[in-house]
């Protein structure tokens, strides 16, 4: 096993999103890859929940606003899901505040609609 578990984590969640690249194509609807990444990572073991509700915590007061992100693995690596032309900051930007939010190190955002996946794969840590 990696010294690193959320490396290793993070190792299966890209491999697991290139197989659904790879079954499924670009073109799709965000929710079906978010489907489809859930199971694939349900059948490489990982515990992964979706659409996972995030308080908004502003001085310590709850306020009355929650943000949803796609997928949380292993409650220690976010996934954020996208199937547009191109990453834009705003996407990095929500991640980023996600991981804030959620207080979590490492956030994956994942752009399906790419001829190869990898060109649509990044990785975000959180420096607390």
């Amino acid at each position: 096993m990696d010294n690193n578990p959320i490396n290793e984590i993070t190792g299966v969640i890209l491999d697991a999103s290139v197989a659904v690249h790879k079954l499924m194509g670009p073109g799709l609807l965000e929710s079906v890859y978010e489907l489809c990444l859930m199971k694939e990572l349900e059948l490489r073991g990982l515990d992964a929940q979706r659409q996972v509700s995030i308080p908004l915590v502003y001085k310590g007061f709850e306020l009355s606003k929650e943000y949803v992100i796609d997928l949380l693995v292993e409650n220690k690596v976010i996934v954020e899901i996208k199937a547009v032309e191109a990453l834009l900051p705003i996407h990095e930007a929500q991640l980023i505040s996600y991981l804030r939010l959620a207080d979590k190190r490492v956030g994956l955002l994942i752009n399906f609609n790419v001829p190869v996946l990898k060109n649509g794969f990044r990785r975000f840590v959180n420096n607390f």
